[in-house]
């Protein structure tokens, strides 16, 4: 799935406030854009990317019947 698909997806189900489906689309654009980018910035952008994801911590605790 590309970043196109995977946001429309995120529109369609009104998944705009479920983080973890952002981080998602973040890693496939950095994904897309590879190819264009140096390795420095790459690296900068997945080390974000991976700090929010961390930032998240156990967001599912006691949701989990909804959520997965």
């Amino acid at each position: 799935m590309d970043s196109k698909k995977l946001a429309q997806y995120i529109e369609a189900t009104d998944s705009i406030s479920k983080p973890w489906l952002l981080i998602q689309l973040r890693i496939k654009k950095l994904q897309e854009r590879r190819d264009t980018i140096s390795s420095a910035a790459y690296v900068e952008e997945l080390a974000d990317i991976h700090q929010d994801l961390m930032n998240l911590g156990e967001w599912w605790q006691g949701i989990e019947d909804q959520v997965f």
